[in-house]
């Protein structure tokens, strides 16, 4: 007996009839679609990494600008 992976489930999970076209080995038919739909989530993916990225900029330069605030602000008073 196979191993069944995750992927199998959710296909199964979605539409039996996709999950036994599967299994039978055939092809979907619209395979420019699914070309089309991977490279959506692949850009999609690289602008939220690039928003994390610039979150923790921003986050970096804030903590930055405090600290020499309040060193700033610590050597008037001295």
């Amino acid at each position: 007996m196979r191993p069944v992976r995750a992927s199998e489930i959710g296909t199964y999970v979605y539409c039996r009839r996709a999950w036994w076209y599967q299994r039978q080995g055939l092809e979907s038919a619209n395979q420019g679609d699914l070309a089309a739909g991977t490279e959506l989530h692949r850009r999609h993916g690289r602008q939220v990494l690039l928003a994390g990225l610039w979150r923790a900029l921003a986050l970096i330069s804030l903590l930055t600008a405090i600290v020499l605030l309040t060193v700033y602000f610590t050597l008037r008073l001295l």
